[in-house]
């Protein structure tokens, strides 16, 4: 089979399809009289006992990608571990929705997800707080587990919802994946009205109204838990500053550049999740022309 970048052709034959290359992405350069509420208000939710690094990690993304604010609700039980943590970002205790609602109110942008966990408690949770927001949202990791256990749920989200699943996450909430993921991707952002980035070797973003984008960029050092975490928070991070399809193609490529630096510089073995947080300010330095 004939590829392009490494991209089946047959995907690239997928009408309305293109490449997606970071060189080619930009950033625009800030006012010089700019100040933090200028660049969004995030707020991230995840979080449980065995899995504080994922919110944790997911946080400092969007805090490197440039998010003038962001605020990080997790248990109270693993609060303490989060406040130590985090220098620069502004963690509190969650453990129900009521402790959400005024962020909900305050926030530019949602995360949810990263490290939840999935008892019945936070699963209502991540339905309460989707049936509520109103803002652009990122569902990532447990977050898609729990749309996995009520498809309609996504019926009833009244803001941007970005969906971020890996293969087996994408299967379990119903997708089908055959020999051309584009197409694949596109069925199911059009079925459910939402923007799809479907993780993987050349990654797919596939919008509701039609477009889809290949990604030729990445590498194996990426395929290591923690990565997708990263990729959250860049794009919460960047939802506050760009519309949401450039923030959606400017973050996947930002994620994907900052790892072939890093796979550049420590080797795909070595790598990991925190040298890709490490390498955004590089890559995002690049990409204003600066």
């Amino acid at each position: 089979m004939n590829e392009t970048y490494g991209i089946p052709q047959n995907w690239l034959d997928t009408p309305d399809t293109s490449v997606l290359l970071p060189a080619e992405r930009s950033l625009p350069v800030r006012a010089r009289d700019s100040h933090k509420g200028d660049y969004g208000k995030v707020l991230i939710l995840g979080g449980s006992v065995g899995y504080t690094g994922a919110v944790s990690v997911c946080t400092s993304a969007a805090v490197r990608s440039g998010a003038g604010l962001v605020s990080v609700g997790v248990p109270g039980d693993i609060y303490p571990i989060l406040a130590v943590k985090q220098d620069v970002a502004m963690p509190f205790p969650a453990d129900g929705f009521r402790d959400i609602t005024e962020k909900l109110g305050w926030c530019d942008v949602c995360v949810i997800g990263p490290g939840m966990g999935r008892d019945r408690k936070r699963l209502e949770l991540v339905r309460d707080v989707l049936e509520a927001v109103q803002v652009p949202t990122v569902a990532d990791a447990d977050a898609l587990f729990a749309l996995s256990r009520d498809m309609e749920l996504l019926r009833r989200v009244n803001a941007p919802l970005v969906l971020t699943p890996h293969a087996v996450e994408f299967t379990r909430m119903g997708g089908v994946l055959t020999e051309n993921r584009v197409e694949d991707a596109r069925r199911f952002a059009d079925r459910y009205g939402c923007t799809l980035v479907l993780k993987g070797h050349r990654t797919v973003v596939a919008f509701a109204d039609g477009p889809a984008y290949v990604l030729a960029a990445g590498n194996p050092g990426m395929a290591k838990g923690g990565s997708g975490d990263v990729l959250a928070g860049i794009l919460g991070g960047l939802l506050g500053q760009l519309p949401l399809r450039e923030a959606v193609l400017t973050g996947v490529c930002v994620h994907a550049a900052a790892g072939d630096l890093c796979a550049k510089e420590l080797g795909e073995y070595g790598m990991t999740p925190l040298d890709m947080i490490g390498a955004i300010p590089a890559v995002t330095k690049l990409m204003t022309g600066r």
